[in-house]
């Protein structure tokens, strides 16, 4: 899903899209100038918020050194991502240090790490065409968690706080989990 298609999500749910969004080569998706101000950097937290939730698995293979010290900014150096957590390490042997956001590499090799990390940002200057790295559910989710966070300070009505509860609602029947394993019995069993 890119940026232009969120957004039309979350107005069209506010009910402050224009309703001649019909033509993809306009800008403007709304008369309201504060919704639009804010519109990107609340997409941003909401999505930094639910990739905490459910988080984006990465993996990367790093040439390491016999007693190199590898920080998240390590990794992050090669990937462009910052790195939330790391998840599993395979092809040499290491310690955690630093309450495990460094490795300490007991041996030259190559590191097989799989991390989970945060999204890419999304600034004012982030363009439409912009993709999420969001899996599809997490984006279902999204638009009431942006529509709760723009419409708290309305005090007209209470559709924020209904937002809230919807987004909060939503959050709990997420399924966090990208595989669900496996378990293969070989040569039978008996009852």
């Amino acid at each position: 899903m890119t940026l232009r298609e969120m957004k039309k999500k979350i107005l069209t749910l506010i009910e402050e899209s224009i309703d001649d969004i019909k033509t993809s080569d306009s800008k403007v998706l709304t008369n309201d100038p504060d919704i639009e101000a804010k519109l990107n950097n609340v997409i941003n937290i909401i999505q930094y918020e639910l990739s905490r939730i459910k988080k984006i698995p990465d993996y990367i293979e790093i040439k390491v050194r016999e007693n190199q010290l590898l920080k998240f900014s390590d990794i992050k150096d090669k990937t462009t991502y910052d790195v939330y957590q790391i998840d599993i390490i395979k092809g040499i042997d290491y310690e955690y240090k630093a309450q495990g956001t460094i490795l300490k590499c007991l041996e030259d090799g190559i590191a097989e790490i799989e991390y989970f990390r945060y999204p890419k940002q999304i600034s004012d200057t982030t363009d439409d065409s912009f993709e999420f790295d969001l899996s599809d559910d997490v984006l279902e989710i999204m638009p009431f968690g942006v529509a709760a966070d723009i419409l708290k300070g309305d005090p007209s009505n209470s559709y924020g706080n209904i937002y809230y509860q919807r987004y909060q609602q939503l959050i709990q029947q997420l399924d966090t989990r990208y595989n669900t394993g496996s378990i293969t019995i070989e040569g039978g069993f008996t009852l």
